[in-house]
């Protein structure tokens, strides 16, 4: 199939639908904390039951898309994620707001595979450029997520979160009209293309067991910033809950072009030259970024940051796919899926740690996990179907 730049965005729509909805939760829990009088643990266990049955339920979904087609799993996983935060505004009752975000979570991994399974199908030889498209909606969710979800709960009034349940509808009712005449092309194509006597294609576990410490290190960062960049803000460098949420948004804005240019360069100089040079950039940019007192210098590491977290994060998705390429709707469960929820499992203990030792201290995982990550990123090997594109 050639490369459908229009479907490709419908996707991208829906996976901004997921992710601003994700987003916005970060962003809630300085609000959460003054609100429900909870502790910093307590807070990080908003983010940890947001994740904690997506990390059960999205490989296992991914696997089961990949024999049998799934489509409608994505407005509905859009739909949730929008309806769960808006609900967040009618409820102080700490265990019914972490009830929401597990049906949260749940939405978003209704959605990650099967979407991620779909975008490969229909991006024909570029699939650096659309999955760097694809991930584009989501990173630019989770720019727009929590300054959205900070004004609403900051300035105008935590029932303006009503926004996410109105837009994430209405983005649901699109993706269903349009759903049929995708699965149709894209069944079509398959035929065309894969015929019976052709191999299958093999799956190479090992490699794909090197990359998920890779995409696991990634995962972590991502996540851990994410829950903790508005508390970081506050605490550390003396600035207003406001502009805890603003870095939150201007780190997710940035990523949102280097997502796309990683995905661009993946596509010319090797996905795998792409996830090395970013996790060497990481390293540094978070050591550094976790070790200073000034909101100056803090938010002009957010740029290599940005850089680093990014820039890799679609050429992952495409090396995992290739790995498993009989089992592409578990390979995306795995990369998008998955790996968000380690990072997730993960905050809870840097909230344990940061009601001890301070949010500062707490924060040191990030660049050891980085370094750990990049020492398999080199392990990891140079699929066999790239060097054969390449020559």
């Amino acid at each position: 199939m050639e490369y459908s730049q229009n479907n490709v965005l419908l996707f991208t729509l829906g996976h901004f639908g997921t992710d601003w909805a994700q987003g916005g939760i970060p962003a809630l829990l300085p609000y959460f904390i003054a609100a429900c009088h909870l502790s910093y643990q307590e807070a990080a266990g908003i983010i940890f039951a947001n994740i904690v049955l997506a990390s059960v339920t999205q490989p296992l979904i991914g696997y089961y898309s990949d024999r049998a087609s799934l489509p409608y799993l994505v407005p509905l996983g859009v739909f949730l994620c929008g309806f769960s935060l808006s609900a967040m505004a009618f409820t102080q009752n700490y265990w019914f707001i972490l009830f929401l975000a597990m049906l949260s979570g749940l939405g978003s991994s209704l959605f990650h595979p099967e979407a991620a399974r779909l975008v490969n199908g229909i991006s024909g030889a570029q699939k650096g450029k659309a999955m760097g498209t694809f991930s584009v909606g989501g990173n630019a969710g989770f720019a727009v997520g929590p300054m959205a979800a900070g004004f609403s709960a900051y300035q105008f009034g935590i029932k303006g979160l009503i926004i996410y349940a109105v837009v994430n509808f209405l983005t649901a009712l699109f993706l269903m009209k349009k759903l049929p005449a995708i699965k149709k092309r894209l069944q079509g194509t398959e035929k065309r293309e894969c015929p019976a006597n052709e191999p299958q294609p093999k799956n190479d576990w090992n490699a794909f067991g090197k990359l998920s410490f890779v995409i696991f290190a990634r995962s972590i960062g991502f996540t851990i910033l994410n829950s903790f960049m508005p508390i970081y803000w506050i605490s550390v460098l003396g600035t207003s809950a406001s502009s805890g949420s603003l870095a939150l948004s201007l780190l997710f804005s940035m990523g949102v072009v280097m997502t796309f240019l990683g995905g661009i360069l993946a596509d010319k100089v090797g996905h795998i030259k792409v996830m090395r040079i970013s996790f060497l950039v990481m390293v540094p940019a978070l050591y550094f970024l976790t070790n200073n007192t000034s909101q100056m210098t803090a938010t002009l590491l957010l740029v290599p940051t940005a850089l680093s977290l990014f820039a890799p994060y679609s050429p992952m998705v495409i090396l995992g796919q290739t790995y498993l390429a009989r089992n592409i709707g578990f390979a995306s469960g795995v990369t998008l899926g998955l790996s968000a929820s380690v990072g997730g499992l993960i905050s809870p203990l840097v909230g344990w740690a940061a009601d001890r030792w301070g949010v500062g201290p707490s924060l040191q995982i990030l660049w050891i996990v980085a370094a750990i990550g990049c020492l398999f990123a080199f392990l990891v090997p140079v699929p066999p179907s790239m060097i054969k594109k390449k020559a």
